[in-house]
């Protein structure tokens, strides 16, 4: 994941980020995305839409503002591994220190339901997997040394980035997390160079 920010300046900015964010989820969820509008959103968080702006590239990435932390997250899960930790054993404790307290969460089931309902937010969210399944993908073959459009570890990545939905509504989901990578630590291997 990301360094929290350090300097006053830093901490003032992901605090306004946060605020905006909180504010626009909390509209969408009240009254549906479609009938929340940029400066609603903007009034609500007590900022301009200029503001607005510099922290979020559109209104779909207001429902999704975790998606960088998310991704890199992904990625330092594979490249800052421990010595000797394998990479579907180090991809695990990432999905279970990271999705399963996410998936525990009560507002999750709301917020789900937001983006299923809204075509556009499923398309945003389409394309944001398929960045991070690349963006993945690309990490776990640095590891091993093949081009980044290797196939098995884009396979590996994409499977990874299933957990939650293969998942979800699951009695056990800790259990349900820990047979599907055991699923992958049996079956996958790395590419031969």
């Amino acid at each position: 994941m990301t360094q929290p920010p350090v300097g006053r300046r830093e901490r003032k900015k992901a605090a306004t980020r946060q605020a905006i964010a909180d504010a626009a989820l909390r509209l969408f969820l009240e009254r549906g995305y479609d009938q929340v509008g940029i400066r609603d959103v903007a009034d609500a968080a007590d900022v301009s839409t200029t503001t607005l702006f510099k922290h979020f590239t559109g209104k779909e990435a207001l429902v999704f503002d975790q998606d960088g932390d998310q991704e890199a997250g992904l990625v330092a899960a594979v490249r800052d591994r421990a010595d000797g930790q394998g990479l579907v054993d180090a991809l695990r404790e990432h999905v279970l220190a990271t999705w399963l307290p996410l998936a525990a969460d009560p507002q999750l089931s709301e917020f789900a339901a937001l983006v299923d309902s809204t075509p556009v937010l499923r398309e945003y969210s389409e394309r944001m997997w398929t960045r991070h399944t690349d963006a993945l993908g690309a990490a776990i073959a640095d590891e091993v040394g093949v081009d980044h459009d290797d196939l098995a570890c884009a396979t590996l990545a994409r499977f990874v980035l299933e957990v939650p939905a293969l998942t979800r509504g699951r009695e056990d989901r800790r259990a349900a997390v820990e047979t599907v990578f055991d699923v992958l630590a049996r079956g996958w291997t790395p590419p031969e160079r």
